[in-house]
């Protein structure tokens, strides 16, 4: 996408400025380069710690440090598609089990410990979650928050794909296109993934009970929604793209025994969102296994309005701000 692959070279260019209320100062974890935000302010105790995950475009991790007093830590994962798939995922885990490890150097308490991350950083978010899960060799994680984050490529005729195709920034058609390139892989395949032809009548069947329309509230199909007919199945297809069902692609695909562990959990969806369904489906999910969710639907908002809330006036949208303010509040409580 151009304007993201602008927005990157323009503030991946840029030192962060200083800042009287943070401390800020770039490390590395393992192999992975982290820029940590740690507040000025005297504290009596330890402080809760934010493994922040970015979307590609943006980092709200100074907002987050400022207003809940918390140590954030953005995550430099290596990006696609020089470094490919899965190696964001593996430098996030790596990065996050190193926190978990040393938090106390940081002034951190290590049970209070959030991952949280927009978009593609809500994707690794979910899947750095589910990693965690078995391993006992790291304190449990405190809380996950996921920003319209893409959790599934199984489906791409839910509700909010119908309704939201042509609305930017993240139009139905490249999405798929992202996702691909993501996994370099061909192109060519994109039609044949918006039609569903990559998923077997087995995984079809497997993925109903989780995917299924009927788990979105009626009040999210009121803009419109036609039922999509099934495609004939390709293996030629899925074998070109299979790693698009892949829990660490898509999260919400994973088994109930990893769903059921999950922490508790913030989800934020924007109304004019081709994602915003998969927020609402893993809610569900993670609802019927006892997970305890926070859902925040901004009605008016789209993709990326956090990011814009935080770049001064002329950019910001009442939506955005709301979504950071819900968040704000949520990280207070834990």
């Amino acid at each position: 996408m151009e304007i993201f692959h602008f927005l990157r070279i323009m503030m991946d260019g840029i030192p962060p400025p200083k800042d009287k209320h943070l401390f800020i100062k770039d490390l590395r974890f393992e192999k992975v380069k982290v820029r940590m935000y740690q507040p000025k302010m005297s504290t009596t105790g330890q402080r809760r710690g934010i493994l922040y995950f970015h979307g590609g475009v943006g980092r709200t991790c100074r907002y987050f440090a400022r207003k809940t007093n918390s140590v954030v830590v953005s995550v430099g994962y290596r990006l696609a598609p020089e470094y490919p798939y899965p190696t964001q995922f593996e430098d996030c885990l790596t990065a996050t089990i190193h926190f978990m490890r040393t938090a106390q150097d940081y002034g951190v308490d290590p049970s209070r410990i959030i991952v949280c991350g927009d978009s593609s950083g809500g994707t690794l978010t979910a899947a750095v979650a589910q990693a965690l899960v078995n391993r006992r060799d790291v304190p449990k994680l405190r809380a996950q928050i996921l920003i319209y984050p893409f959790l599934q490529g199984a489906d791409f005729n839910l509700p909010s794909y119908q309704q939201n195709e042509g609305i930017p920034v993240l139009l139905k058609e490249r999405t798929v296109s992202l996702g691909l390139k993501y996994l370099n892989t061909d192109l060519s395949a994109v039609n044949n993934v918006l039609q569903g032809c990559h998923v077997s009548e087995e995984l079809r069947l497997k993925y109903q009970k989780w995917l299924s329309p009927d788990n979105i509230p009626h009040e999210f199909k009121t803009r419109g929604y036609t039922p999509s007919t099934e495609q004939p199945f390709s293996e030629q297809v899925y074998t070109l793209v299979k790693a698009l069902l892949e829990p660490v692609f898509s999260p919400l695909l994973s088994e109930d025994s990893v769903i059921a562990q999950l922490p508790e959990t913030f989800i934020l969806t924007c109304e004019y969102d081709v994602l915003r369904d998969d927020g609402l489906l893993y809610k569900k999910r993670l609802e019927d296994h006892g997970v305890k969710v926070t859902l925040c639907h901004l009605q008016e908002g789209f993709h990326g309005t956090i990011f814009l809330a935080l770049y001064g006036k002329i950019t910001s949208f009442k939506s955005g701000l709301k979504g950071l303010e819900k968040i704000t509040k949520f990280l207070r409580l834990m």
